[in-house]
């Protein structure tokens, strides 16, 4: 079989993927149809197209009070993200020491922990510590978490980086600070841009570990939305979930632009 057969999709093959991705999208064109309802409740098909819901929105403190707390936390995170990762990737890239797999192992744990473990053992961790309710605890435990994400892809644009302008700004007399800001750092500023958005997106999406967490005073967008659910059926919650899916719509946009989401995706060089 050629080459380019292989590289075709048959018929067959292109209905299963266009089924595929219509089921996947389908809950949020739902959602989006849904937020734009003139009625008091959640319901499909509905009379007539209204925003009072993203007025609602707009009128609810709790809600607005959240989406700061989750953009504040969500930048913070993956600042602390970001200042852990680079010197980390540039260790575990550039030099050979004896623990180096198992702090490799360490820092992307977090992917391999169900939040729900994480979300129970820190909220002992922190009833233990008098921490309960600080921002700071979250904040700490939501760097954590979006720390694999930052590490991954500042570890892809240092692997296999050649070091020969490096070497020539040393002989030339400019120290590790100056070739690491002036030749390193541009070199694979991609890499950790594309980190440091995809680290915004997790720690802004992420409600599993945080609901356990979270108090009346540092409640998340996501905890709110998913308190509110269980107690009320209001298309609120529709308007804000179409706010939060174009919001990473664009994110991703940004972070395909910056770095690529094949090289986030599949690892392609």
């Amino acid at each position: 079989m050629s080459n380019r057969s292989m590289g075709k999709n048959g018929p067959v093959s292109l209905i299963f993927h266009t089924l595929f991705t219509a089921f996947i999208v389908a809950p949020l064109i739902v959602i989006i149809l849904v937020s734009f309802s003139d009625k008091g409740y959640i319901s499909m098909p509905f009379g007539g197209a209204s925003l009072r819901w993203y007025q609602a929105m707009l009128d609810a403190p709790e809600l607005m009070g959240a989406i700061w707390l989750s953009i504040w936390l969500g930048l913070g995170a993956a600042l602390l993200a970001t200042a852990v990762s680079v010197p980390a990737a540039i260790a575990i890239a550039r030099y050979r020491f004896i623990g180096r797999d198992a702090f490799t192992a360490l820092l992307l744990s977090p992917l391999m922990m169900p939040h729900v473990v994480l979300g129970v053992a820190f909220l002992r961790f922190f009833s233990l510590m008098g921490w309960t309710g600080s921002f700071l605890a979250l904040l700490l435990v939501h760097a954590l978490i979006v720390v694999p994400y930052s590490l991954r892809l500042t570890l892809g644009a240092i692997i296999g980086l050649e070091r020969d302008a490096e070497l020539a700004a040393r002989s030339l007399g400019a120290s590790r600070w100056i070739s690491f800001r002036r030749i390193l750092l541009p070199l694979i500023l991609p890499g950790v841009a594309g980190g440091f958005v995809l680290a915004f997106i997790q720690s802004f999406d992420e409600v599993t570990m945080t609901v356990f967490v979270a108090t009346p005073g540092t409640t998340t967008l996501p905890v709110a939305l998913y308190h509110r659910v269980a107690l009320l059926t209001d298309p609120v919650t529709t308007s804000v979930s179409t706010v939060m899916i174009v919001g990473t719509m664009v994110l991703m946009f940004i972070l395909d632009r910056v770095v690529g989401l094949d090289k986030v995706l599949i690892g392609k060089k």
